[in-house]
């Protein structure tokens, strides 16, 4: 067999391949005609890629006769007798259903119970382990769901867009900031942690439990960070919050807050305030939207950094590593909490 020697363009083609592919036959078959363009005879391309010159002889007829494909492998095992995306398309729409919906006793889908409904539309006799195989190459794993409230805020779109619009005219006579209240617990919030195989890391509690309370305002444009602090989760906190933004902003024609729906943002104190303070403005995020408001994510990223599996045993300690973090954090993100050392 006479090998027609690729050009310039092909060998480049065929190193790309090599580059990419993961099957280490196709790889060698690839090799070898790279090797044979080059100059190398049959004989010691076998040599090099300890191959039988049977098998070089049927890769070169296999190039010859398709190109750069034919050296591709063809699929191991049995050919799949199963229409898998019909099925895949059935187990989609399950994952949409409730299994109690359907009268099955669970509240939760499992493998067998997939199983069941892929055999009754179908016919077939799937096993859950099938089923259980398929799954990730949908897309499809098994993790904690997370808690929500059937309450739907008739006034969502409308919130949305007026946030939308602060958001846009935010500068330096328009600052826009998002505002929440955050809990501080002396008994530390359990998280998981790097640890030996087979052993779980003990997190000392000093079992009376303390509480303290943050109230923070992060710039949407600047991610500068500003906060107070309280023994009491309360309108006085909200307002001091407030007092402090008055301060720093000075100079503001406007300052906007996008807050959540607790009580403290409308209480008659904190209208009170807002009336000789007609500067602020309050936006009120829509019900149970939690992720419009961007500083639960500097909420967030202070549980992970600090009050996480801590070892305070009061809360004098807690809190000193608390404001270490408030002080430093801003720009958020991007202030590289998560990589600073704490004061001494």
């Amino acid at each position: 067999m006479i090998l027609t020697l690729p050009d310039r363009a092909e060998r480049r083609r065929i190193t790309k391949k090599m580059h990419k592919t993961k099957d280490k036959d196709h790889y060698r078959r690839l090799n070898a005609i790279l090797l044979l363009s080059q100059g190398h005879s049959v004989t010691t391309v076998s040599n090099i890629l300890v191959a039988a010159r049977s098998s070089i002889g049927r890769w070169i007829h296999w190039y010859t006769e398709c190109g750069i494909d034919g050296l591709e492998s063809s699929t191991r095992g049995r050919a799949t007798t199963l229409p898998f995306l019909q099925i895949a398309a059935v187990l989609t729409a399950l994952l949409a259903l409730n299994p109690q919906s359907l009268g099955y006793q669970r509240s939760r889908w499992s493998t067998e119970l997939m199983a069941i409904e892929v055999n009754r539309i179908f016919g077939f006799n799937v096993h859950s382990s099938t089923i259980r195989r398929w799954l990730p190459k949908l897309g499809i794993v098994w993790r904690r769901a997370s808690p929500t409230l059937h309450i739907k805020d008739p006034d969502k779109e409308a919130k949305l867009a007026r946030i939308k619009e602060a958001l846009a005219r935010c500068d330096a006579d328009h600052p826009v900031f998002y505002e929440d209240e955050v809990d501080i617990h002396l008994n530390p919030k359990i998280g998981s942690d790097w640890m030996p195989k087979g052993q779980q890391k003990k997190v000392a509690t000093p079992g009376q439990n303390a509480k303290y309370y943050l109230a923070g305002a992060l710039h949407a444009k600047t991610g500068k960070v500003s906060y107070v602090g309280s023994s009491s989760k309360n309108s006085e906190l909200f307002i001091a919050m407030l007092e402090q933004l008055k301060r720093q902003y000075r100079r503001a024609k406007t300052i906007t807050l996008i807050v959540d729906n607790y009580i403290i943002h409308k209480s008659r104190k904190t209208q009170g305030w807002l009336k000789q303070n007609p500067k602020f403005v309050l936006l009120f995020q829509p019900v149970y939207s939690p992720w419009v408001n961007k500083i639960e994510k500097l909420w967030h990223a202070l549980h992970e950094t600090v009050t996480r599996n801590h070892q305070c045993k009061a809360m004098w300690q807690l809190l000193k590593r608390v404001r270490y973090f408030m002080d430093n954090v801003s720009p958020f993100p991007g202030g590289g909490h998560g990589r600073q050392k704490s004061e001494a």
